[in-house]
Formats: structure tokens, C-alpha cells, sequence
């Protein structure tokens, strides 16, 4: 990540200087225009006749000022968070679908620490590809399940069920069963949908005018939160009401009851405070990743443009193949690292001594 981090600096810092070695060439001189007259001149009567023309010619300072806007204008780069952050509108060739407004379904509004916070159901792109995320996974695995069930009967299976079963297989044997333990059949289902589910999230937007909800803060930090609630609650049902508080407050064996409850309370802010900080981890992981992967892939691609050079697009155009490569793996590789910790909390809860 550091890497990454680094190489959009890099891109960033050649992008502002080649700008201001643009900003800082002289304007051609406007025909009809008079010479351009420093008020700060040495020279008192130049610097008045300069300030004298201005006056008598009031189209001379709105021309000054009509440059004054182009060169603002045309020091507008590439906005790279428009294709990352969530947006009020589709995307596709040539046109767009417009989504409601914000607040067209909202339902009331909840107050926390004294804040209002307004209970919206207007639909968004980020939720639109989430629904559709959604829908492939229910697809997946529905039909591996049936086509599990004709197997079961003699049928044939066909080679994308012999895909499909493998992932399942692998996910099951070798990140549900090893990392939970005993009793881990009730939590697979669980955890190979969240690997799915969060794996098509990721490679939607690596599709043209897909988009990537995985890289919202708000949808990486539901994921945590779901995870969360079924690793406490597991725990919960596994060690009962006095275990669970175990977990908490811990009590060494073989100390003095004062000296280990002592140790208990004052170590429990760091238990809860190790509880909080395992789903804040998983979601700003998952949101980080894919956030730095389409930024520098954005970044090489508007190198061609930057340099405002064809003969030069072949090597940004190559890194960005390769960066879009790693990005299939690392969407891959961040669905298995979210499920596989998951598995791992899940575990820990379930035989925390």
C-alpha cells in the first residue's frame, strides 16, 4: 500500500509541475491590446499612462480578466474521486440513468450523541451495484447448489459447477474448518457468501462504467459490523452468559482473587477496546485497497494526458494493463483476507479460554 501511495504522489508531483511550468509561460499579447503595464513600475508616469488606458478603455481590464478565467479554467485536471465516490447517477455510453435526489425516500431520523441522523432510502450507484452484487452471488451459489443436488441424482455437473464446487471446497476445508474448529459447519454458509458477495463487489468495478462499493467506507463498515455481531453472538451461545464475560474480564488462574480481579478491571478497557478495533481493521482494509488500486490506475491513465503526447501512451497504457491485472488479483485476495480473518474471530470467540 505504501508503494501505491508513493507512485500517486510521484504522479501527482509531475502533474502540479508540468501545470505551473504551463501557468508560468507569458500569455500571447491579445491584438487590439496595448502593451501590458506593471502598476508596480519604477517608472511613475508609465505606470500612470497604463492606469489612465484602463479607464478609458474598460473592455482593456475585462480582457485581462477573460484570460484571467481561461487560464483558470484550463488548469482543471483529472477528478479521480468522481469515479470512486458514490454518485446520484449511472454512467453508460453516451448517456446516464439519474437516481432520485437525496432525501426523496427518506423514512425519519435517529439522534446520536446529539447529531441528527436522517434515515435515507434513496437509492445511490454505490447500492445499485450492491443489488447487483447481490443477485450474482444468490445466482452462484444457488446454482451450484442445485446443480450439487442433480449430482447427487447421477446428472452431470458440467465444468462451471466443477468451478464453482472448488472455491466452496477450498473456502470450507481451508479457512472455515481450520481457523473455527469444532462446530464450524454452521458458520460456512455464512462466511462463502461473504467471500462472494464481497469478491463481485470487487471486480464490478473493474468493468467499464462499473463502480466499486467496496471502496465506500459506509459499505466496507456494514460488512464489519455483520461480521461483528455474528462473531459476539456466536461467542455468546457458545460460552454462555459467564464465559462470554471471560472474554472480558479476564481472571488468571492461580492468583490471589484481589490481585486477579484487580488485573480483570483494569484490563478490560483493553479487551473491549481489542474487540472494537477488529471490525474498524477489516473495514478500512477492504476500503483502502480497492481505493488505492483504481487511483493509481486513474493515475497512469491520465499520464497520456498530462504529457498531452500520443508517442508517449504506450507506457502508461502498459503499467496500466499490468496494475489492472493485479487489481483482479487483489480483488481476489481482499475477499479471501476478509473472510479468512472473519473465520479467524469467529475461532478465537468460539474457544476463548
Amino acid at each position: 500500500m505504501f508503494a501505491r501511495i508513493a507512485l500517486v504522489l510521484v504522479l501527482a508531483a509531475g502533474a502540479t509541475q508540468a501545470a505551473a511550468q504551463e501557468h508560468a509561460q507569458p500569455a500571447p499579447q491579445a491584438a487590439g491590446q496595448g502593451p501590458v503595464v506593471d502598476p508596480h513600475s519604477a517608472n511613475p508616469a508609465e505606470a500612470a499612462h497604463g492606469r489612465a488606458a484602463e479607464v478609458m478603455d474598460p473592455s482593456h481590464a475585462q480582457g485581462g480578466a477573460g484570460h484571467g478565467a481561461e487560464a483558470e479554467h484550463g488548469e482543471e485536471g483529472v477528478d479521480f474521486l468522481h469515479h470512486i465516490l458514490d454518485a446520484r447517477e449511472i454512467e453508460l455510453p453516451g448517456t446516464a440513468i439519474h437516481l432520485p435526489a437525496a432525501g426523496t425516500y427518506k423514512v425519519g431520523e435517529f439522534h446520536l450523541f446529539g447529531m441528527p441522523v436522517p434515515v435515507d432510502l434513496t437509492p445511490t450507484k454505490h447500492l445499485v451495484f450492491l443489488v447487483i452484487a447481490g443477485l450474482l452471488t444468490m445466482l452462484v451459489l444457488l446454482y451450484g447448489g442445485a446443480r450439487a443436488g442433480g449430482a447427487e441424482r447421477g446428472l452431470a455437473r458440467g465444468r462451471r459447477y466443477n468451478m464453482v464446487e472448488a472455491m466452496v471446497l477450498f473456502l470450507r476445508n481451508e479457512v472455515v474448518k481450520p481457523n473455527i474448529g469444532h462446530g464450524y459447519d454452521k458458520y460456512a454458509p455464512f462466511i462463502i457468501t461473504l467471500f462472494f458477495f464481497i469478491l463481485f463487489n470487487n471486480l464490478l468495478g473493474l468493468l467499464p462504467y462499473g463502480s466499486t462499493a467496496t471502496a465506500n467506507i459506509s459499505v466496507t463498515a456494514g460488512l464489519a459490523i455483520l461480521a461483528f455481531v455474528v462473531t459476539e453472538v456466536g461467542g455468546m451461545r457458545a460460552l454462555g452468559p459467564r464465559g462470554y464475560l471471560g472474554t472480558i474480564f479476564f481472571v488468571p488462574k492461580g492468583m490471589h482473587p484481589v490481585a486477579a480481579w484487580t488485573m480483570a478491571i483494569a484490563l478490560a478497557p483493553v479487551e473491549l477496546l481489542g474487540k472494537i478495533t477488529k471490525p474498524i481493521s477489516l473495514a478500512i482494509r477492504l476500503m483502502a485497497n480497492m481505493t488505492a488500486g483504481h487511483i493509481v490506475l486513474l493515475a497512469l491513465i491520465s499520464l497520456i494526458f498530462v504529457f498531452g503526447s500520443f508517442v508517449l501512451a504506450a507506457a502508461p497504457v502498459l503499467m496500466a494493463t499490468a496494475i489492472f491485472f493485479l487489481e483482479i488479483f487483489v480483488g481476489f485476495l481482499q475477499a479471501f483476507i476478509f473472510a479468512m480473518l472473519t473465520s479467524v474471530f469467529i475461532g478465537l470467540m468460539q474457544h476463548a479460554h
